[in-house]
């Protein structure tokens, strides 16, 4: 083999990435096809996380719900964590690798929503009754098989995201099923678990939480991977929303419900996409990230065409001053002038490996930027290579880089550059990211991304991270208290859905209707005499334009709608004036009606008050129209708008329409 030669003097990785983007066949989601799944093996399932709404939190008395600003905070905890050994006496791999990170885990606290429980000094009180209820309940509407007992067990995680280092959880049901529009979806359990902080920022070596989210009761519903297109997927995780929200014993709002997303393709692994918080980005990301494995299964075949004993497979290391050996690259100098140390790596035969397509706008060397930003703790941009798709190594520094590291033709070259500290755990992790290559797809969990591309976040964890929960004896439910709570479930999802149908309220309307669990609101406008499809699509289309383009008031309930269609009965008006008043009360809840009214110039008129100036109106038509052949629904159409506006809340539109009508066909 040529030594001592430019590796990458005529390779082009902008082309490279073109051709293996065509080679493993990825289109866009756009253009994707049920056939384009069913080639790379598609398969997905889900994990549901809803907050339960309740007064107080899981295991201690804080309340629940109440969330402060990032810089409202008393006090501030320092931690680091450390991996325990499982029952089995082994440590799980993302407690492992979480340890390497070696960061300082800071807590922000509000005295209004920590206590001692959560900073882990105090032990768990009984678990919240109300909060077990209303899981059991959504575990019946899931139609799963409810346990005997509950068992609190404790859940590992070393990420900071829970101050004890574990998360106290129990299963609830198992074994359920959901119907969607063409098939059903296996569940495979429901568990009651508490809620982790949220964070507010993690760089190198420091991240920030605060504590007002954690220990808030939360239910995790997990489906079998029984998804086999991005959209049964996303129709999968919007079904089981809605049928938490269906019970009303939820929290709803901005990470109110996140969704874990389980993808594999033939031939790969599972990989989790960590905390999707909108349905909508579902299909993209789990897209993406199953064409994702499917190129990492190309770029094993790739290695192993090339690489005869992966084992034995060992990259290259030099430490370099850039300055010295004459590096020109502008990213490398800016952080050497800032003190930062400089590694030059060879990667035998990875030629073509590196800037082979992963994910839209990435490639495989993203995937070792991604574990050094994660792992070793370096910020972003933190390498640079031969196959580099933004600021590459140029020929010259090439040249230098394959004389220092004896590199071949077939080799692919590497800069690194961090701080001395850093420095062996990011050796560590290119090296096992590389050798991780010959076996494919690494089990991982990664983070969604607003553009449907996904990050690495941590190894994937496993069974050894749980353990029972010492602290908290069984809890036995006795079956007549299950019949107790079979008895207060609402309607099936599958059920409402044919409800909507029958009431012939528009299709358009009924993702917004159970997005807001507004079914119930619809019943009981029928009960006063609206039709289902009016209040559907009242409240379907109207409300939901009044919500995307006014601010709501605190106090403002869906069942002010019904109180004023009470009030419009009782005063004998018409239901027509409802969409007029709407936007007010939304606003402005606690006016009473007869001021919504009066803000609104209403004057109450008779319908032969609204007959009367027809004859006026036509004659003014007959005046001022265009053409004398204008068709009588012209001149019908233009009368109705001038009476429009006095007519709601008065008379029925269609009955004023036909006495106009009436009149047009006496004239004619």
């Amino acid at each position: 083999m040529k030594k001592n030669s430019s590796p990458t003097k005529k390779f082009d990785p902008h082309k490279n990435y073109q051709n293996t983007m065509k080679v493993i066949g990825y289109v866009s989601r756009k253009k994707a096809k049920p056939e384009d799944y069913k080639r790379i093996g598609f398969k997905s399932g889900l994990e549901v996380h809803q907050q339960i709404k309740t007064k107080k939190k899981l295991f201690c008395r804080c309340p629940a719900g109440i969330f402060h600003d990032s810089n409202d905070y008393h006090a501030e905890i320092i931690r680091h964590m450390r991996p325990t050994l499982s029952e089995m006496g082994e440590y799980d791999g993302t407690a492992l690798m979480e340890f390497k990170t070696r960061k300082d885990i800071t807590y922000r606290i509000h005295n209004q929503t920590t206590c001692t429980y959560e900073i882990d000094d105090t032990p768990p009180f009984p678990i919240n009754r109300e909060a077990l209820e209303y899981a059991l309940e959504i575990s019946l509407l899931s139609k799963l098989n409810i346990v005997g007992e509950v068992h609190i067990t404790r859940k590992q995680y070393l990420d900071g995201s829970i101050p004890t280092g574990f998360q106290r959880t129990a299963i609830l049901g198992v074994e359920g099923s959901i119907q969607l529009k063409n098939k059903k979806v296996g569940l495979i359990q429901l568990s009651i678990e508490e809620d982790s902080c949220r964070e507010i920022s993690d760089i190198g070596h420091q991240r920030i939480y605060k504590t007002d989210r954690l220990g808030m009761p939360l239910i995790e519903t997990v489906t079998h991977p029984d998804c086999l297109t991005p959209d049964e997927l996303r129709e999968a995780g919007e079904y089981i929303r809605f049928l938490n929200r269906s019970t009303g014993k939820v929290r709803t709002g901005m990470g109110a419900a996140r969704q874990d997303t389980n993808v594999s393709c033939e031939g790969g692994t599972r990989v989790e996409i960590k905390g999707v918080s909108h349905l909508k980005w579902i299909p993209e990301l789990s897209h993406n990230e199953c064409f994702r494995q499917w190129a990492l299964l190309n770029v094993r075949k790739l290695l192993l065409e090339k690489v005869k004993t992966p084992a034995k497979w060992q990259m290259k290391h030099v430490k370099i001053d850039p300055r010295e050996v004459g590096i020109e690259n502008e990213l490398v100098m800016s952080y050497v002038d800032e003190g930062y140390k400089v590694i030059a790596i060879c990667l035998p035969q990875f030629k073509g490996i590196l800037s082979h397509f992963t994910q839209p706008g990435k490639c495989f060397a993203n995937e070792l930027s991604d574990r050094l930003k994660v792992i070793a703790g370096i910020e972003k941009p933190n390498i640079t290579s031969s196959e580099d798709l933004d600021i590459p190594l140029n020929a010259k520094d090439l040249e230098t880089l394959s004389r220092v590291l004896n590199a071949s033709d077939d080799d692919a070259i590497l800069l690194f550059w961090g701080i001395e500290s850093d420095i062996p755990t990011a050796l560590e992790v290119i090296q096992e990211r590389c050798s991780m290559a010959f076996d494919g797809v690494p089990r991982e969990t990664r983070r969604p991304m607003a553009d449907g591309t996904t990050l690495f976040e941590r190894v994937l964890p496993g069974a050894d991270r749980m353990y029972p929960d010492t602290d908290s004896a069984p809890i036995p439910l006795e079956e007549s208290y299950i019949d107790m709570l079979k008895k207060r479930i609402p309607m099936d999802i599958a059920d409402r859905y044919k409800q909507m149908k029958d009431w012939n309220i528009p299709s358009d309307t009924y993702t917004y209707l159970l997005k807001k669990n507004l079914v119930p609101v619809i019943e009981q406008l029928v009960k006063l005499g609206v039709s289902g499809r009016s209040a559907g699509t009242f409240l379907g289309h109207k409300l939901k334009f009044v919500e995307g383009k006014l601010d709501k008031h605190n106090d403002f309930t869906y069942n002010r709608i019904v109180e004023m269609f009470e009030f419009l009965n009782k005063q004998k008006l018409q239901p027509s004036i409802a969409k007029l008043m709407l936007p007010t009360i939304y606003q402005h809840p606690n006016m009473d009606f007869d001021s919504v009214l009066t803000s609104l110039n209403f004057k109450r008129r008779t319908k032969d008050e609204m007959l009367a100036p027809i004859d006026y109106l036509l004659e003014k038509f007959r005046e001022i129209r265009v053409s004398k052949n204008d068709s009588p629904k012209i001149a019908l159409n233009w009368v109705m708008g001038q009476l429009n506006r006095q007519a709601l809340g008065n008379v029925d539109l269609k009955d004023l329409q036909k006495s106009i009508e009436k009149k047009l066909a006496k004239q004619a």
